[in-house]
């Protein structure tokens, strides 16, 4: 599975921390920022939308310093379910609920090791479907 994984400034350290990671066991593309100098948070979640959107089955990790800020902006995307998480107990329901494809994270608020750990999760849970594909439909509808 292909992955992808952008940040703001906010959380550049945070990203870099979580890449290392993850990048020896998935498929990872870092689509930025490359520092800590002050960025657009949107122009990364945009960024990371569109690789999700044309790359079919990936999945993507957006973090700034809260995880609001590209939660929102991803969301704008049709196609696109992002998922802000805070604990393992989001990350895995995302995935199972809501068949999220991009989950979002706090870059300046949650520990590296819990992120790693949410985004395993995230990475290995599997989408359940049922009365739970009628409603991502509903979602995809509005």
């Amino acid at each position: 599975m292909k992955i992808f994984i952008a940040c703001d400034h906010a959380a550049f350290e945070a990203k870099e921390a979580l890449k290392g990671s993850l990048a020896s066991a998935h498929d990872l593309s870092d689509l930025g920022t490359h520092s800590a100098d002050s960025v657009h948070y949107p122009e990364y979640a945009a960024k990371l939308a569109q690789e999700v959107l044309r790359h079919p089955g990936s999945r993507g990790i957006l973090l700034c310093g809260s995880g609001i800020g590209v939660s929102i902006a991803a969301n704008r995307f049709k196609g696109i379910r992002a998922a802000l998480c805070h604990d393992l107990d989001d990350a895995e329901m995302c995935r199972r609920h809501n068949d999220a494809n991009v989950i979002c994270l706090a870059g300046r608020k949650t520990p590296a090791p819990l992120m790693t750990e949410m985004c395993q999760k995230f990475l290995s849970t599997a989408f359940e479907g049922g009365r739970h594909q009628t409603r991502v439909e509903m979602m995809e509808k509005l």
